[in-house]
């Protein structure tokens, strides 16, 4: 042998560790509370983008008046 030391496919090993530890987590996962918090996200973001664009239409239409009323 030389003296040269083998080594088993480390990248191999690696590869089949991960995807067991990847199954392994998915595994555990509660499927249903993550869909609920999914969809309470969901309806925060588009609340929260109603009151966005509301707060933009009616800053601008402030800024319009108070501008008018200058003139």
């Amino acid at each position: 042998m030389n003296g040269e030391a083998t080594t088993p496919n480390t990248q191999n090993n690696l590869s089949i560790f991960l995807f067991g530890a990847i199954l392994n987590i998915l595994a555990a996962l509660d499927y249903v509370s993550m869909v609920d918090y999914s969809i309470k996200a969901i309806l925060g973001g588009i609340i929260w983008l109603a009151f966005k664009v509301a707060g933009d239409y009616l800053g601008e239409r402030f800024e319009n008046k108070k501008r008018k009323e200058k003139k």
